[in-house]
């Protein structure tokens, strides 16, 4: 008999059906290889696609692996938020939290719930602290987005590699920058082949910020994604650069991204200084979209 696997699709980051980042999500890819997994990434064309396995430890939930349309992810926030949503429904689960085992390290995902339990959305905190790598010229940065190298502002800092799970170049923008950015892949590529490190993907954050509100769009066309409605692993990784930067011990931040797209969504950010360095969280809502399935004929 062949496995059929059951699917769902969401849209995280919003309270709106046809907003927000959509997800699919296999909520038991028990006996599917990684290929398999890749390949059904790419068929579905989304952002990212999530596939949810039994834990290493008991003491989880879930094992997720995460895939876009090109590679396997190591963390990734809508992806967390949306299976987080997706199982704790089919579950029925009734708890305030789901520990998800991520390759970049576990991630718990606190539910958020309606007055009558019902589950809205979730909030997570990054599997690692902020860390810094490469830092870039502005003027790479205009020229991967078709801008003037004014739009890229090199206050409060140059564009530079953040991380808190997931590599990304964030680069402080005009807000005339931020509405007429348009990537350039082939300039993608020749800052990418410049940077240290392995791999090829260049994902580029850019943002406007006023005070705790923040505009933002993220690029990553080298890795299929010409432009993403919510990245919520790179707004973390942002509100712990701001902490950074501003020399507070915490600090809370509203992110608005994919308006450009047709895709609204917002994104709750917290950032604070630790022992183990600066942590963040993001939270935002899920809403449920489509259910399906998929036969392995390959397999029968």
């Amino acid at each position: 008999m062949m496995p059929r696997y059951d699917f769902e699709t969401v849209d995280v980051f919003t309270d709106q059906r046809f907003g927000g980042n959509p997800l699919a999500v296999f909520s038991d890819a028990s006996g599917m290889d990684s290929a398999t997994m890749q390949a059904l990434a790419a068929e579905l064309n989304l952002s990212e696609t999530a596939f949810v396995l039994p834990p290493s430890d008991p003491a989880n939930d879930a094992r997720v692996r995460i895939f876009n349309r090109s590679a396997e992810m190591p963390f990734a926030g809508h992806p967390s938020i949306g299976t987080a949503c997706v199982l704790a429904r089919r579950r029925d689960y009734r708890g305030a939290s789901l520990k998800l085992e991520l390759t970049a390290g576990l991630v718990e995902a606190a539910l958020q719930r309606s007055a009558t339990g019902r589950v809205t959305g979730a909030r997570i905190a990054a599997p690692q602290p902020l860390t810094t790598a490469a830092i870039l010229e502005p003027a790479a940065i205009a020229a991967c987005l078709g801008l003037p190298t004014k739009s890229v502002l090199g206050d409060p800092h140059p564009p530079t590699e953040i991380s808190v799970g997931m590599n990304f170049v964030a680069a402080a923008v005009t807000p005339d920058g931020i509405a007429q950015a348009v990537p350039d892949i082939a300039r993608f590529r020749e800052t990418r082949a410049q940077m240290a490190g392995s791999g090829d993907r260049l994902s580029l954050l850019i943002y406007a910020r006023n005070a705790d509100q923040i505009h933002a769009r993220m690029f990553a066309p080298l890795a299929g994604t010409y432009e993403d409605p919510a990245t919520g692993s790179a707004n973390a990784a942002l509100a712990a650069f701001l902490v950074s930067i501003d020399g507070v011990e915490e600090a809370r931040f509203t992110s608005r991204q994919g308006a450009e797209m047709g895709r609204p969504s917002v994104l709750h950010l917290t950032a604070r200084q630790t022992s183990a360095g600066i942590v963040a969280t993001v939270a935002g809502n899920c809403i449920p979209m489509f259910s399906g399935c998929w036969d392995d004929h390959t397999a029968g």
